[in-house]
């Protein structure tokens, strides 16, 4: 196993995935792809991006976003493992296996928060997503809320 893909939204349990992740990279050497799929820009759903704050706004979320993901790259690799970060904008589920296959991922680990009826009819689980679509083996991770 050379490459382990773990997807990352920057909530609490964001270190439980990352030392899970860590332990398995550690046992097999592997690489390790943190990948946070930030929302996309309004236009790319279909809405103008609206006055100048808003833009500013997400410019300033995406910016922190991406310092993050640096921070949390950085504390692994001072561990002696190889790693990388990748934060794009987009559909997560498409973008996700869509960079696994790009990148040449042996496993992906996400979290799995659990939700009630409702929500997973209307919103569903990005976790249940993954596992649908995904020709690579998948390691669901279970989420406190």
């Amino acid at each position: 196993m050379r490459n382990i893909l773990v997807t990352i939204d920057f909530d609490i349990n964001t270190k439980l995935l990352v030392n899970q992740a860590i332990k398995l990279s550690k046992a097999f050497d592997s690489k390790l792809w943190l990948v946070h799929i930030a929302s996309p820009d309004p236009e790319f759903v279909g809405y103008g991006v609206g006055p100048q704050y808003i833009r500013d706004f997400r410019a300033k979320e995406l910016k922190e976003e991406h310092m993050f993901l640096h921070e949390q790259v950085k504390e692994i690799r001072l561990k002696g493992i190889e790693a990388e970060g990748l934060l794009i904008q987009g559909a997560t589920i498409e973008l996700i296996i869509s960079e696994s296959k790009k990148l040449k991922i042996d496993l992906i680990i996400a979290g799995h928060h659990e939700h009630g009826f409702l929500y997973n009819a209307f919103v569903g689980s990005i976790s249940t997503g993954i596992i649908k679509e995904s020709k690579i083996p998948v390691l669901i991770i279970p989420l406190d809320d």
